[in-house]
């Protein structure tokens, strides 16, 4: 939706993107887009940034692409208030991802690059989990999985459990800033992060996902459906197989048909053989392909209201 961003964050560096700078479509033409999407398919849209919610008219972009789509926005929390909850929950918001990083103030508040950036976003989880007006919309608690936090990943889901919110991590990505200098760095996180998922009803993360985070951080998952099962959207409305790729447009939303897009976005997943990432855009949408991880995945997809079980319930 923007590049803009009032976090400067040290290992993302969107925020510097010159995009950031250019103009923004307006909500009538987001309202079209998602009509000229759903000609393609597609079935979720995930609305991010930069920070999504530096544009005031979000509650309104929900409601256009909500005709057509599962709108889900992933945001800092900073911007979040109860005003504006209410307002995205009654306009028909899926879901949305607050990123936390650390269950520590003071290191989340550092690796953000501001001040108060913790306690602010633990507000925004309490004031959109208030909010929700169906039982079906969900908020989750998102973190970066990095070379210092994996002992407060059971914190963390505690206290998304605690604001009866979900919790999903992901890797760190290097192509962020090109560098893997924030990457998990010390010893096997899969099995530590399964056990937690069985242990913790709001861990959302699919167990198929989680398997993998050891083989993408020394080597790579292969086998991208990027341009195959998603895509990105840049703020100008380039079309790339993949955020990453987003400097390798092969279509444009405004001037392209369908047809276009669907033809170039196919020609250029059959030569994708990338490895870089381990997003929750790639790996949580991957598994749906595999038989075995779409049957761990179908509790979720089927019988979630919402609001996951108390910490209290954990499973043994």
């Amino acid at each position: 939706m923007t590049y803009r961003c009032n976090f400067r964050c040290r290992f993302c560096h969107y925020w510097s993107e010159p995009l950031g700078a250019k103009p923004e479509p307006s909500a009538a033409y987001y309202a079209e887009a998602a009509r000229k999407l759903a000609g393609l398919g597609t079935l979720m849209i995930s609305l991010a940034g930069g920070e999504p919610l530096l544009r005031n008219d979000v509650p309104d972009l929900v409601e256009a692409i909500g005709r057509y789509h599962f709108p889900f926005l992933t945001t800092n929390g900073w911007f979040v208030t109860p005003d504006l909850a209410a307002d995205l929950m009654r306009a028909g918001l899926w879901g949305s991802s607050i990123s936390i990083d650390y269950a520590d103030a003071a290191q989340h508040d550092a690796r953000r690059g501001s001040a108060g950036a913790w306690a602010q976003a633990w507000r925004a989880v309490e004031m959109l989990s208030a909010a929700r007006v169906h039982r079906f919309q969900r908020v989750n608690v998102l973190a970066v999985l990095m070379d210092d936090n994996i002992d407060q990943i059971e914190q963390l889901l505690k206290m998304a459990a605690d604001r009866e919110a979900y919790f999903m991590v992901q890797c760190y990505g290097f192509r962020k800033i090109g560098t893997n200098r924030y990457a998990h760095n010390n010893g096997p996180v899969g099995p530590r992060l399964l056990k937690l998922q069985k242990e913790y009803p709001n861990f959302l993360s699919n167990p198929y996902y989680l398997r993998r985070f050891d083989r993408y951080l020394h080597g790579g998952v292969p086998g991208c459906r990027a341009g195959r099962s998603f895509f990105n959207i840049d703020s100008t409305g380039d079309i790339a197989i993949c955020v990453e790729e987003k400097a390798h447009p092969v279509a444009n939303l405004h001037r392209d048909g369908t047809a276009i897009i669907r033809r170039r976005l196919a020609t250029t997943a059959k030569a994708n053989r990338c490895r870089d990432c381990w997003y929750n855009c790639r790996g949580e949408v991957e598994c749906l392909y595999k038989p075995s991880s779409l049957l761990e995945a179908l509790p979720t997809l089927l019988l979630d209201k919402g609001k996951p079980p108390g910490r209290d319930r954990r499973l043994g």
